[in-house]
């Protein structure tokens, strides 16, 4: 399987634009789930995919090793992911901002979720790719291009941020 990949890269390299299809469409739904766990919207998600087969299709040539397609691709999905979230953070829709006059925060029905997104933006790509997407800290090392112990503190570092902004209500007026 893994000379079908790397015959299917070389191929798209080429020019074939057919096999590059093929190749995209294989990895659509793990695209998609990583996508919706750090943008959570479904239009950002398209968006990001969108960028990211551009930016993929543009720039395949540069791809040294063909069968680390995978990576290379996830690695520019999470970039554009991470670049929308920059870009929405600088501009607030007046309807989702939060009401200055709330006298009880419902902090009981916490999303685990809502506590990876309370995270740095490094950690909680780190997070999402480990829990969410079940990819091993060695495919996370080589997506987020950082060392395998590097990935290793950064997890249990935000493990334990996590643990004590669940544990303690007080913590969770805070950013992590």
């Amino acid at each position: 399987m893994e000379t079908d990949v790397t015959e299917e890269v070389r191929r798209a390299q080429a020019g074939d634009k057919d096999a590059f299809i093929h190749l995209v469409k294989e990895l659509e739904l793990q695209m998609y789930t990583v996508a919706k766990a750090i943008v959570k919207k479904d239009e950002d998600c398209a968006d990001a995919m969108q960028e990211t087969v551009l930016k993929a299709y543009q720039s395949i040539g540069g791809l040294k090793e063909p069968l680390f397609f995978k990576t290379w691709l996830l690695r520019i999905l999470i970039n554009e992911c991470n670049l929308l979230l920059r870009k929405s953070a600088k501009s607030v829709v007046m309807a989702e901002l939060p009401s200055l006059h709330r006298e009880s925060p419902d902090y009981e029905h916490i999303d685990l979720r809502e506590a990876v997104y309370q995270l740095e933006e490094i950690s909680r790509n780190i997070i999402i790719l480990h829990y969410f997407q079940d990819l091993p800290l060695s495919q996370i090392a080589d997506i987020l291009e950082l060392s395998e112990g590097a990935i290793k503190t950064r997890l249990h570092r935000a493990r334990k941020s996590l643990y004590q902004w669940l544990a303690d209500p007080a913590e969770r007026k805070v950013n992590v």
